[in-house]
């Protein structure tokens, strides 16, 4: 089945779920998505995509509890917390490397042979 043209823009097809059932079933069966996706006149992107939807769909059927362990997400006062150390992390950072910089000059003040990088 060819895409049909309707006026100056392609009528988009829209596919049962049947349908697409049995074509990633037919292209797990074969092994080779493209060939089957030849064959049923569709394009193979589009399949491995219907493929990926359906080995995903055990994510929409489990309960929440058991997705928050692999998905933890802070609650709003966890989040600003973690916001807050990070904040002040990265003005200790900051502060070292002004500090390791200093120190550098001193170096290169005090012994002016001294003059590679150091890391």
């Amino acid at each position: 089945m060819k895409n049909q043209w309707r006026g100056f823009f392609i009528q988009r097809r829209r596919f049962t779920i049947e349908f697409k059932q049995h074509v990633i079933q037919e292209a797990k069966e074969v092994g080779n998505a493209v060939q089957v996706a030849r064959r049923h006149d569709i394009n193979p992107k589009m399949l491995y995509h219907w493929i990926e939807q359906s080995e995903h769909t055990d994510w929409k059927t489990t309960d929440s509890s058991s997705k928050a362990v692999a998905a933890n997400t802070p609650s709003p006062q966890e989040f600003r917390s973690l916001e807050g150390e990070n904040k002040q992390l990265k003005e200790l950072l900051g502060e070292k490397d002004l500090e390791v910089a200093v120190l550098r000059d001193l170096l290169k003040m005090q012994n002016p042979a001294y003059r590679t990088k150091l890391k």
